[in-house]
């Protein structure tokens, strides 16, 4: 199977987001939240999504957070900064724990949000570690999704919150590749919305909110072609800044996957509340 790390690796990342911010008139040794939002939220719908789930979800400032699949670190810091807690990201990909810790010195946090270079599937975290955890666009390259859902149960406490905000399998044909998170199917693996609630609850897991959101991201993409139409930037730049020449066609792919049902963003909330089956 590719190597998943490979796939998010340019080796010069940091000063592409360096000179991309010179160009938006911000400067790369004072980034802010305002600032990095176009570029350091690596996922659907961008920091839109970002403060969408932290509207679902209730955090206490004393509480610790885990960011499954943390990129370089937008998500954290944003929660950190909203809800005044700690964070902490976990991320397979070498330079994004990097680009991210080095963002999180210049803003100052590194007291509240902290990144790990790690495998979500075996977390060097001890049992019961987290008030909550989330994950945004993540689980299309993990094929052993129960195992992921056991892992995050593992850290979690008890009662403890899961949000997840992700891309699954709808019907009919195959994905056209590359996407932004895989360039072949080798390293593809949606599950169908179905699928997903199946597996949260046999790892132990509480249902309390499960939404489709696909009419979100439609509307979405339709402001962001509008600002593109009238001379804008593109809202969201986190996919060309990571993968560069190949990232219009990879997102062109997916947008059509959402537009035809071939893929279907959910959201889904749940709790650790009961043993595993």
């Amino acid at each position: 199977m590719p190597n998943v790390a490979d796939h998010y690796t340019s080796g010069n990342l940091l000063a592409r987001l360096n000179a991309a911010l010179v160009d938006d008139g911000a400067d790369p040794a004072h980034p802010t939240i305002e600032t990095l939002a176009p570029y350091d939220q690596f996922h659907g719908r961008g920091m839109e999504a970002t403060e969408e789930v932290a509207g679902m979800i209730k955090v206490a400032a004393t509480d610790h957070l885990l960011d499954v699949g943390s990129g370089i670190g937008g998500p954290a810091r944003y929660m950190a900064h909203r809800f005044g807690c700690r964070v902490t990201g976990i991320d397979l990909t070498k330079e994004f724990c990097e680009v991210a810790r080095h963002l999180t010195r210049l803003m100052g946090m590194e007291s509240k949000v902290l990144f790990e270079d790690g495998d979500a599937l075996r977390m060097p975290f001890a049992d019961a570690s987290f008030e909550g955890a989330y994950s945004m666009n993540v689980s299309m390259n993990i094929a052993d999704k129960p195992a992921l859902y056991r892992e995050i149960r593992r850290v979690l406490k008890p009662g403890g919150w899961l949000m997840l905000s992700e891309l699954a399998k709808g019907p009919g044909a195959p994905l056209d590749y590359p996407t932004p998170w895989a360039a072949t199917a080798a390293s593809s693996f949606l599950a169908t919305p179905e699928e997903t609630r199946a597996g949260l609850e046999a790892a132990g897991f509480d249902i309390v909110e499960f939404r489709d959101a696909s009419e979100d991201v439609k509307a979405w993409g339709a402001r962001s072609k509008a600002i593109i139409d009238q001379g804008g930037k593109m809202p969201h730049r986190a996919i060309p800044l990571i993968h560069g020449d190949g990232a219009m066609v990879a997102m062109r792919n997916s947008s059509r996957g959402v537009g035809e049902g071939r893929i279907v963003p959910i959201e889904v909330l749940c709790r650790r509340e009961r043993q595993a089956k």
